[in-house]
Order: C-alpha cells, then sequence, then structure tokens
C-alpha cells in the first residue's frame, strides 16, 4: 500500500475518480478489504458506468504523486421500490421514481487517516444525494466486528436500522452486518412499535390533559357565579290576626 512516510502540510483536494486511477485504487481496495472485487468493478468506477465516486488527493505530496489517490468513495443509485431496504423506508408507494444511493466502498490509506477526509467523503456523497429530488437516502452495510466504521457512521449521524444475520461470507466464515441509512429529502423509516405506542401514550396523555383542564374550567364558572348574587329586600309584613311573619321573597335573587 502506498503510505508517506511523512506528512507535512498536506493540501487535500477531492475530485472524481478517472480511468488513470485504477491500478492505485485496486491496490488499495486489496489493502484494506477482506472482500476481492472483480476487474468490472473497477473498470465501472473508473469510467463512471453507474457508480458515482469522489478521489482524494493531496496535492502537496512529493515525487509526482500530487494527483494520486490517498482516498476515494463509490456509491450507486439505485430505486427505492426495489433496495434491499424498501420495507425500512417510508416512501410513497405511487412514485416510482424515488432513489436511494447506496455506497459500495470507503477507504483512506493509513497515512491519511484523522485528518477527516473519510468524514469529507462521506459528505460529497449525502450532498450529491440531497441535490436529487427523487433521492431518499443514503445508505450502506458495516460488517459487525468493524467497531470503527460504525462509531465512524454514528458520529455521522447515520442511524443503524437493523443487524443482519450471516450477511457476508469471507473465507468460508459467515459474520453478521448492521445497515446504516441517512435520510435526504423527507426520507424517513416507517413508524416502528415503539413509536406507535409512544404516540398513542402522548395521545392519552394530551387527551386526558384537555378533558381535566375543561373540568376545571367549568368548575371555576360555576363559583364565580356566586359572588356575582346580591341580598334582596325581602319585603316584611305583619300579618294582623296571627302575629307571624310572611316571607314574601326568596333569600337570595341572582342577576
Amino acid at each position: 500500500m502506498l503510505k508517506p512516510k511523512a506528512i507535512d502540510c498536506p493540501s487535500i483536494c477531492y475530485r472524481p475518480i478517472k480511468p488513470s486511477d485504477r491500478e492505485v485504487l485496486e491496490q488499495i481496495h486489496g489493502n484494506l478489504f477482506p472482500i476481492r472485487y472483480e476487474s468490472e468493478f473497477f473498470h465501472n468506477v473508473v469510467n463512471g458506468r453507474e457508480i458515482v465516486s469522489w478521489a482524494a488527493v493531496d496535492r502537496n505530496r512529493p515525487d509526482g504523486r500530487s494527483d494520486e489517490l490517498i482516498g476515494f468513495v463509490t456509491a450507486r443509485i439505485v430505486l427505492a421500490k426495489d433496495s434491499e431496504i424498501c420495507d425500512l423506508l417510508q416512501h410513497n408507494s405511487s412514485s416510482t421514481d424515488q432513489t436511494l444511493v447506496y455506497i459500495l466502498t470507503l477507504g483512506v490509506v493509513e497515512a491519511y487517516r484523522n485528518l477527516g477526509i473519510a468524514s469529507s467523503l462521506v459528505r460529497k456523497v449525502v450532498k450529491y444525494a440531497s441535490g436529487m429530488r427523487t433521492c431518499r437516502g443514503v445508505y450502506l452495510h458495516v460488517i459487525s466486528y468493524n467497531s470503527t466504521a460504525i462509531n465512524f457512521y454514528t458520529k455521522m449521524s447515520f442511524k443503524c436500522l437493523q443487524r443482519l444475520p450471516s450477511f457476508y461470507f469471507i473465507n468460508g466464515q459467515r459474520y453478521d452486518s448492521y445497515l446504516f441509512v441517512y435520510y435526504v429529502n423527507g426520507g424517513r423509516s416507517p413508524c416502528s412499535l415503539l413509536e406507535i405506542v409512544s404516540f398513542m401514550v402522548s395521545y392519552i396523555r394530551d387527551g386526558i390533559k384537555c378533558v381535566s383542564s375543561r373540568l376545571r374550567k367549568n368548575e371555576k364558572r360555576k363559583v364565580s357565579k356566586w359572588p356575582k348574587c346580591k341580598e334582596s329586600h325581602s319585603l316584611i309584613s305583619m300579618a294582623p290576626s296571627k302575629g307571624t311573619v310572611a316571607v314574601e321573597s326568596s333569600g337570595y335573587e341572582c342577576v
């Protein structure tokens, strides 16, 4: 793997991958990934056939290597309805043109890591996806034992949707993978059972608060009538024959 001995004031730039990058691209993939990619994959990447890509280069790299790859990201566009995460994506089923961007590979040579290059490459993909009116998200798989990549995508605000058992088969052994998604342009996952229950609890709680508030208001209205009542002049006369008192009106008159 190409590995500079020292990095003095690197000047990182980004550009599309081109045919002249193929040899270095194959070398880096071979060094970074346990999966071996077919020749057709590299041919499609460098020629932009159904694959979009970005390269990172160091313009201050010596020995005429200022345009040589030090990092890359490759991705392709897929129809949402045909994607493997169709059931995990809330989308308009009546719209046949909604898409997703799937990240195929992402890598940075060892000597240039921890410089924010991988983050910048992923942001290139997200910006590209966001610029597509029909795109609803960027997604990818991470092998279960790659804790560095898992932490990286989590920090990049990707959402882990599920763990897929035995997704990878490498050197005769099966490995699980995690499915990560970054939603764009209003894309989101369908409501989970937990979200539905939370919504119902919130709805019921708000309903109880509303009813309680109305009952309190009604009580206040009833109580507030009494201070507005005034005592009337009770017309009292003496009955001449019996000497008893007769009350000719009620004790209170509400106004």
